[in-house]
């Protein structure tokens, strides 16, 4: 047993750094050692316990009324609200698209309007589900077009059974116009969903301590539904988040309930059946020990770090901020004499993890950043590094592709790509091809051949890539 827990961290050695507030996505740290043990033991304690059946498990049922009931007085939730905790925002996202579908079983052909900044997971969802999404370009400060939006909800509102804001958008941090979104959609009747899977636990905070925020909860009319995730700001062991409807009517097209079988009648609330009752009880372990004063106190200590980035990077030159940011999201974007993914590469020498975002309709690739309260403590180290990734990208130079490259890239098929297709790209990246696949060291040259791609080619490469990464590991036979 010791040999394989100390592989364990063998292995781990390689990961990105889950504490330190050094890695700026995929992960959130509060910077409290006691609140992550409190959440890893909950976590341990309840790793054997089923979420399949409440009635098994009651004290399953009694932290998830809990946790529920903590985030609906959060997020201004009317009495009568319901809530459900799924695996994490993708969940949330997907039951949020199938609940408003099944809710409308007259609809043949159902569609959604989104805003293009959605998150990718409702266009999981439409891809899933056989939901049409209409995508609708944003506006030029990078939110949701409230008028582009009605129009297309108008364009056929009796096939749309789901319209969808964020608060805030991934991609630049800014909240969507909740109100005139929301307010349109119950005048046509159809179901709004806030994606708060983000900012849903910070920003209700940033507005407890005075800092402006859009309004996007529950005191908006005609907001039926809010997914939020406690896996990020609520600084909770991955992976849980809490989808929120407005009425229980709302929540009730979500359950699927199955008895025409000779087995036991089937009833879930979400898409898993079996699930381990341990990071639903590491949520509710962290929420109830940090409470209102402890999140208000990390959200004080997050927005002073964003506050302190955002200043800081106004004095180097080469960066500018995409959007001023609404919540803990930050998105950066270089000037001609550098790249994103070569400062997202001096970065990670640096010891920090940032991550860089592709070019998108017309605007240039961005780096993003996903501040932590834990990234306080060390926001002065951080900006001396960055000051140093751009002065190293702009001695480098820009990024540049072969021309012959780029024209191999822009003749492909994405529909057709083969492996030899693949390994051909793979060549040029400096990669070597074949079964043994992995990363380099500097990824700047990799994006810049991804940056050229159009989006349907970058999904065909990625899946591609992640097919060669997951290959079993075989045990030598005897």
């Amino acid at each position: 047993m010791t040999d394989v827990l100390a592989r364990l961290r063998e292995m781990q050695a390689a990961d990105l750094p889950v504490h330190g507030g050094r890695t700026l996505a995929y992960v959130y740290d509060s910077g409290l050692p006691d609140v992550d043990r409190i959440g890893r033991e909950a976590v341990a304690a309840y790793a054997g316990s089923n979420g399949l059946d409440p009635t098994a498990f009651p004290s399953l049922l009694q932290m998830e009324n809990e946790l529920v009931g903590f985030t609906a007085d959060l997020l201004d939730a009317p009495d009568g609200a319901v809530g459900t905790v799924t695996s994490g925002g993708t969940e949330s996202c997907l039951l949020a698209v199938q609940g408003a579908r099944d809710s409308r079983p007259d609809v043949t052909r159902p569609r959604m309007v989104v805003p293009s900044t959605v998150h990718a997971a409702f266009l999981k969802a439409a891809h899933y589900f056989g939901v049409e999404a209409v995508v609708v370009p944003v506006g030029p400060d990078f939110r949701a077009d409230a008028a582009a939006m009605v129009a297309a909800i108008d364009a056929d509102p009796g096939r749309t059974v789901l319209v969808v804001v964020s608060a805030p958008s991934y991609a630049h941090g800014v909240v969507d116009p909740v109100p005139a979104v929301a307010a349109h959609a119950a005048e046509r009747g159809i179901r709004c969903h806030v994606d708060a899977c983000i900012g849903g636990w910070v920003l209700p905070y940033a507005a407890r301590i005075g800092r402006d925020v859009p309004p996007w909860t529950f005191a908006v009319d005609g907001v039926t539904s809010i997914s939020v995730d406690t896996h990020k700001y609520a600084y909770a062991p991955k992976g849980t988040s809490v989808l929120l409807h407005r009425s229980s009517a709302h929540r009730r097209p979500q359950y699927f309930a199955h008895a025409d079988w000779p087995g036991y009648t089937m009833l879930n609330s979400t898409i898993q059946s079996t699930k381990s009752g341990g990071p639903l009880a590491g949520a509710w372990a962290v929420t109830t020990t940090l409470g209102h004063a402890g999140y208000e106190r990390l959200t004080r200590d997050v927005f002073e770090a964003v506050d302190r980035i955002v200043a800081g990077v106004a004095e180097i030159p080469e960066l500018s901020l995409v959007a001023t940011p609404d919540s803990t999201l930050v998105a950066l974007v270089t000037d001609a004499t550098c790249d994103a993914f070569t400062v997202c590469d001096e970065m990670a020498l640096r010891d920090w993890y940032v991550q860089p975002q592709m070019a998108y309709a017309g605007q240039p690739a961005t780096i993003h950043l996903s501040v932590s309260a834990g990234t306080l403590p060390h926001a002065d180290d951080f900006l001396a590094a960055l000051r140093e990734s751009v002065a190293a990208a702009v001695a480098a130079g820009p990024t540049a592709v072969d021309p012959e490259v780029a024209a191999f890239i822009a003749a492909l098929d994405p529909a057709a790509l083969t492996d030899d297709d693949f390994d051909g790209l793979l060549l040029a990246a400096g990669l070597t091809g074949g079964d043994d696949l992995s990363l380099p060291d500097r990824m700047a040259d990799v994006n810049a051949m991804l940056d050229l791609a159009t989006p349907a080619m970058r999904e065909a490469l990625l899946v591609a890539f992640l097919d060669r990464l997951a290959r079993p590991v075989r045990a030598t036979r005897s």
